[in-house]
């Protein structure tokens, strides 16, 4: 939709409001002092954007990119060889794969573990400027560009779904095992905080902004 200075009323400048959890259209009545607005059919609580978005998508973002750096500095994995622990962390095991020739696994791991995660949370950042700054360009593609974050969001956690898989296919006791070392965590966390960050980020403050 446009905006209103181009002749055609928005949802919000019409006084209507989306429930986001069943996506039910409503009429905007002004609550009374002390009262919620909530949805008729599904009773949740309706506002005419997520409360407190862009507050809560900085911080989520920024405990990202904090949980980012260890998460590639220290190992990821430790294997247990006879007694004699090895560990790696997710480029000592790209740079592995590489040099075997299992080019297509280290491409995908590459992908997963290190591309993905700067694209989302360069991509957040991103957006988020949009907004401080009022960039009018580009609206719909950082439109989409946030539903695909939202989307790869899970794929990033294939390095530690591998070392999981690893750790039970490759348990012979004192002879060889495989383990998540601390890096996982972080990891995790780093992929946990970048979905919530496109989770609660309302795109339409992306239109707002540029009205």
């Amino acid at each position: 939709m446009g905006n209103s200075e181009s002749g055609l009323l928005t949802g919000k400048d019409a006084g209507l409001v989306l429930c986001l959890e069943c996506n039910k259209v409503l009429q905007y009545e002004e609550p009374e002092e002390g009262c919620l607005l909530l949805c008729p059919r599904c009773g949740a609580e309706v506002h005419f954007r997520k409360p407190d978005s862009i507050a809560r998508t900085w911080a989520l973002v920024v405990t990202a990119v904090v949980l980012y750096f260890p998460a590639n500095m220290l190992p990821m994995m430790r294997v247990d060889f006879m007694g004699s622990p090895d560990y790696s962390t997710i480029m000592d095991g790209i740079i592995y794969f590489f040099k075997e020739g299992y080019y297509f696994v280290g491409s995908v791991i590459l992908t997963a573990s290190i591309l993905v995660p700067v694209f989302k949370i360069i991509g957040i950042i991103l957006i988020l400027c949009s907004i401080h700054f009022r960039w009018k360009r580009w609206l719909r593609h950082k439109t989409s560009m946030l539903k695909f974050i939202e989307f790869i969001g899970r794929w990033s956690m294939l390095d530690v779904f591998v070392i999981a898989l690893l750790g039970v296919l490759v348990n012979f006791g004192f002879f060889t095992s495989i383990q998540a070392a601390d890096a996982a965590t972080y990891f995790t966390g780093v992929v946990i905080f970048t979905m919530l960050a496109a989770i609660n980020f309302d795109s339409r403050l992306l239109w707002d902004a540029a009205d």
